[in-house]
């Protein structure tokens, strides 16, 4: 039998590795060369690398079964400074595991280990090791690159640390679990001139001001109150300075929603204001409309096996059923629209910085926790 404290210690050792060399999406180049070699040293039957560019997938035969699971984490880091003084802080300089990927990764790596040498399932299980999640790419990248087809399996499981869960308590619903994103960027463009003679111009930024503002009643006039709908604007660019008055304004953001009816209508609804307002203060406007992540889909029948794992392993008080979805956004509901799965958020502390922090740090404490829900999943699903 594997030794869970030595396991637990090596995980420790990897997920630190990791996020003292944390590489940016389609860059990880070292986080899989290291995540290739552990899979190899552990005996799985196939590794392959470069898969979407720098996805590792591992294969894992046991028994005479013909059904394959799937377990996935994502490898990459954030564009983000890290604050934190760790001992393992992110040699990199401006980029740091600020979402908790390396120990995603350094879990996933745990479970393939334990199930090398202890086995206890019939059947074939695949370990994706995924890049670019962060700006939902990677998923794409390796479905076109045959991960179907080169890879093929019936069912996938993925889980995400999150702050203020406590360590050790597991969460998920069925059905509607995180919301699809789309990307917008409108440029505003008019004339610019001298701040101290407006009416000589046609200057943008009083307009962008204002359609930043008339955004805001998609949701709240447009939408219907049953339905989850989000409109954010996040930046406002323009060539403008202290004393010149910009003639160009670019306001950038997103949109999140779980039907595809919501996100079309939040579109039109922007196209209209953004026309209507540029009308109104005699510039042009261009509307940049982009869908970048699906809804997460979780199944129904898959999600009550998800949560029965989880109850077995830690308690049914430590497993919380999602009162309600959350408007993240996650690119494994990409393999979702493919085969039916499940996504669970694992606990990182009550006191854990938030995701996308510079402060936050992946608590090792749940290592195990996410190994073992791995491991057990697989097991109850090739049993």
């Amino acid at each position: 039998m594997t030794d869970i404290v030595k396991l637990q210690a090596e995980m420790t050792e990897w997920r630190r590795y990791l996020h003292a060399n944390p590489e940016f999406g389609f860059e990880e180049k070292a986080t899989s060369t290291f995540v290739a070699a552990k899979l190899r040293e552990f005996g799985l039957d196939d590794v392959v690398e470069g898969i979407g560019g720098t996805g590792v997938v591992g294969t894992l035969k046991r028994g005479t079964g013909n059904r394959a699971i799937a377990l996935r984490a994502d490898m990459d880091a954030l564009r983000i400074t890290e604050h934190g003084a760790p001992a393992y802080r992110s040699r990199n300089d401006g980029v740091m595991h600020a979402c908790g990927h390396d120990g995603h990764t350094a879990m996933l790596l745990g479970a393939a280990k334990l199930l090398a040498e202890e086995g206890g399932f019939d059947g074939t299980v695949r370990f994706i090791f995924q890049p670019a999640e962060e700006w939902g790419k990677g998923a794409l990248a390796m479905m076109a690159d045959g991960l179907f087809e080169r890879f093929p399996f019936d069912e996938v499981y993925g889980i995400h640390n999150m702050p203020g869960i406590p360590v050790g308590q597991f969460e998920t619903k069925a059905g509607a679990f995180m919301s699809a994103e789309d990307n917008f960027e409108i440029t505003l463009r008019g004339i610019g001139g001298h701040a101290a003679r407006p009416h000589w111009g046609n200057e943008v930024l009083v307009a962008a001001c204002a359609l930043v503002t008339n955004l805001q009643t998609i949701v709240s006039r447009r939408i219907d109150p049953a339905d989850i709908g989000v409109v954010s604007v996040t930046e406002l660019i323009t060539d403008g300075t202290r004393n010149a008055l910009p003639g160009i304004a670019r306001i950038l953001g997103d949109a999140r929603s779980f039907r595809s009816e919501i996100s079309e209508r939040i579109e039109r609804q922007m196209r209209i204001i953004a026309e209507g307002t540029a009308l109104a203060y005699n510039v042009e406007a261009d509307v940049h409309y982009t869908r970048e992540f699906v809804p997460l889909l979780n199944d129904p029948a898959l999600a009550d096996e998800a949560m029965t794992v989880a109850a077995d392993l830690l308690g049914e008080a430590n497993v919380r059923v999602a009162t309600k979805p959350m408007t993240g956004s996650e690119d494994f509901a990409q393999f979702m629209s493919r085969v039916p799965g499940c996504f669970v958020f694992l606990g990182n502390g009550k006191e854990s910085a938030p995701l996308h922090n510079p402060n936050y740090d992946f608590n090792d404490d749940g290592l195990a926790h996410g190994m073992k829900f791995h491991a057990a999943i697989v097991r109850r699903r090739l049993a």
